[in-house]
């Protein structure tokens, strides 16, 4: 039997920025003809399915997705009054994956070894563990997708961070931002990572906004002789009518539709965070006395496991019930999954208010929308700061330094005012909508990151 000639295995953390990025990279490769499989437990393949916005089903049904057994865990809900805004509840799962994710992608690769000239594997930072399973293959090799920002990885790697306070970005170091297990569990991964198979690096960034960052990353001593491949942004490019290549329409775009150009402010916090019931009451004052249109998705953070979330009852049914009424008219409130990224290339939409994970931050600017930073954790500190003081693409709602209070609606709303008219918002949105034309000119033939994906494209199926 003739044997084909690469087999591409992409094994994501199961959290759904991890889960969204890694699809998008997967459904970029399988459209340019190779073989990709998908694997990750079971809940969260379908998750991913679910929610990935921007292709159709038949770019998915060009992916071999393969659900990973792996042990029962406890799935706790989001606990809103928590100290800190980081996802502790997301521990089991994590837990669970890395112990029990293992054995499954070893046997995966052992079979598609047999079948493949080369089998390579592209994992997550956090599924770090695939790196040396490839090693035990004879025909492996690894590359690490980092779905993180590159003046991240500076800001662990740079002595001092010289270069982020060089181009006036302050942050907290990213290991302030995290529980001390969790940064102990990420410094771990670093010997998973030097796995004879590791060959490089596949960034979700581009050479438009992080170019001296990309530069800074490729030197790194971690990855001498290795190979970094600026491919982003991995998520689609949707036109203003934001429903090119989907398979459904959400109700909000036929809201959206009826809203004029530029005119609505669009808020979400993500899948990973839970606001106060307190911060709730104040976010929707400043809403609500704005007097600006907006989409706002209020819901709680991921479990674990993610089930039917039309059938969960919203834990702010009661105050919602009056605010909606309020609003008639003005606002649409969405207390289950929303479609960002059509959200986000919609023409009514003005500007996002955001945690400033990575994912959202490259789909809101490649769509060309200025960011209001609510930062809440991780790595959403330091890219709040990069989107504010060094893109100057956005405003700062509240610092990260400041989570463990309620920010009033009065500084809530000076914000919304700032980003959604007058001189100083007017320049962000002009510098937003650069923004969206560089980025867009890095994927398109000729741009950085479609060289990047060509040149990785070809480094492994050579």
């Amino acid at each position: 039997m003739e044997m084909e000639s690469v087999a591409v295995v992409a094994v994501p953390f199961p959290a759904q920025g991890h889960l969204t990025g890694m699809l998008h990279i997967s459904l970029q490769l399988a459209s340019r003809g190779l073989s990709v499989h998908y694997a990750a437990p079971g809940p969260h393949v379908r998750q991913a399915r679910a929610r990935v916005q921007g292709w159709g089903d038949d770019a998915l049904r060009r992916i071999n997705f393969h659900e990973l057994e792996v042990l029962a865990y406890a799935a706790p809900a989001p606990d809103p009054a928590s100290p800190t805004p980081f996802p502790t509840h997301l521990t089991p799962l994590a837990q669970a994956f890395v112990a029990g994710a293992r054995d499954p992608v070893a046997r995966l690769l052992a079979g598609l070894s047999s079948r493949h000239c080369r089998v390579v594997v592209l994992y997550d930072r956090l599924s770090s563990f695939a790196a040396p399973e490839a090693a035990r293959i004879p025909n492996g090799e690894a590359y690490s997708l980092q779905c993180v920002a590159a003046s991240y990885d500076a800001a662990w790697t740079d002595a001092g961070q010289r270069l982020l306070r060089a181009r006036g970005v302050h942050a907290p170091h990213p290991a302030a931002c995290m529980p001390k297990e969790f940064v102990e569990h990420i410094v771990g991964t670093v010997g998973d990572s030097r796995s004879p198979a590791f060959a490089g690096v596949v960034a979700n960034t581009s050479r438009a906004i992080e170019d001296e960052f990309v530069d800074l990353m490729a030197r790194d001593p971690e990855y001498r002789g290795k190979r970094v491949f600026a491919v982003g942004p991995m998520n689609p490019m949707l036109d203003a009518a934001a429903a090119q290549g989907t398979r459904s329409r959400h109700g909000c775009l036929d809201w959206l539709d009826e809203q004029p150009p530029a005119s609505v402010l669009y808020v979400s916090f993500g899948t990973t965070s839970s606001l106060p019931a307190e911060q709730v009451a104040e976010l929707a004052a400043a809403l609500r006395d704005s007097k600006r249109r907006f989409v706002w998705v209020l819901r709680d953070a991921d479990r674990g496991v993610v089930h039917e979330e039309d059938a969960e009852e919203s834990r702010h049914a009661k105050f919602l019930s009056e605010f909606t009424e309020q609003t008639q008219g003005v606002g649409l409130v969405i207390t289950a999954w929303a479609p960002q990224l059509e959200i986000l290339a919609h023409g009514a939409t003005a500007a996002f208010m955001s945690h400033c994970g990575w994912n959202s931050t490259m789909e809101s600017l490649s769509h060309g929308k200025p960011m209001l930073a609510w930062p809440m954790h991780s790595d959403q500190p330091l890219v709040a700061e990069l989107v504010c003081k060094y893109l100057k693409a956005g405003f700062l709602v509240r610092p990260w330094e400041q989570h463990a209070t309620v920010t009033p609606a009065e500084a809530i709303r000076e914000v919304i005012d700032k980003a959604m008219e007058g001189e100083e918002g007017l320049a962000v949105r002009e510098r937003a909508r650069a923004l969206r034309e560089s980025i867009r000119a890095s994927v398109a033939e000729g741009g950085s990151s479609r060289k990047d994906l060509d040149d990785f494209i070809a480094c492994i199926s050579r």
